[in-house]
């Protein structure tokens, strides 16, 4: 089968060691099996587990939530990779994005599945993993606005909708809890303006209120794409204080509810 190489390409991708070159697999005609095997205790373990992905626009508050649970005993937390995909090798296409996504938006996008996928698959060692959003997001949010948007042409949006279609059915990257926090575009705006980060000098607002509106069909108005787990909703618009209580507040509701236990 492809999927000893294609794994092994993808560790060496993501350590940024020489190009990987994925050999002929072997495999038994006729014959379905899990195209990324785990032994008995592995699933074992995952079953005792949770997975939580935060969700939500540019500057919605997600590294702040992940900060104020990040010195919990028993969690851990996978920010966004951006670092990665500011620099592979060398090269930002998340910069290249921003400034030309009709030329690079498969290329981030490609990259960015990568990596998601790395955050959904490496063990986890916590009894709760609290990720900064998620592969799906990834696909149902930024490949779909990219797309919609016309920046994406529908050749390069079938390709990666394909790819994640596969990773969907043969890897397990399901989550037990979405926590969705929603804003306003124009808060989205005043933030990214107040953080100065480089890439984003270059966002406009009708960038922000798109990726909102995808957010909310996919998880408040439903129908647009799967959800495939609950969905918890903080109402973000407010300051670092207010958001802070109402992350304490939500506490429970988002760590420790048996009934979202990965594997139940």
């Amino acid at each position: 089968m492809l999927l000893r190489p294609l794994r092994s390409w993808a560790a060496r991708a993501l350590r940024r060691e020489g190009p990987g070159s994925p050999g002929p697999g072997r495999g038994t005609r006729g014959v379905q099996r899990p195209a990324w095997p785990r032994d008995k205790d592995r699933e074992n373990e995952k079953e005792k587990k949770s997975v939580i992905c935060v969700e939500g626009n540019i500057a919605s508050g997600k590294t702040t939530c992940l900060e104020f649970f990040s010195n919990t005993t028993g969690i851990e937390v996978l920010q966004e990779p951006v670092s990665k995909w500011r620099n592979v090798r060398g090269h930002n296409p998340l910069g290249l994005m921003y400034r030309d996504a009709c030329r690079w938006g498969l290329t981030l996008q490609t990259y960015v599945q990568l990596t998601m996928l790395d955050h959904h698959t490496r063990p986890q060692t916590s009894p709760v993993r609290l990720m900064e959003r998620s592969i799906h997001s990834a696909r149902y949010i930024f490949v779909e606005n990219l797309y919609r948007s016309g920046k994406m042409p529908k050749v390069d949006y079938v390709i990666l909708s394909e790819w994640f279609d596969w990773i969907v059915r043969n890897i397990d990257v399901s989550v037990d809890l979405i926590v969705y926090l929603r804003t306003t575009p124009e808060t989205c705006y005043q933030r990214l303006r107040l953080r100065c980060r480089e890439e984003e000098t270059v966002i406009p607002l009708d960038y922000l209120n798109a990726i909102h509106h995808l957010y909310e069909e996919w998880l408040i108005q439903g129908g647009l794409f799967p959800v495939t787990a609950p969905v918890l909703v903080i109402e973000a618009d407010h300051d670092v204080q207010k958001m802070l209580k109402l992350f304490e507040q939500n506490r429970d509701r988002i760590l420790t509810p048996e009934t979202q236990k990965h594997g139940s």
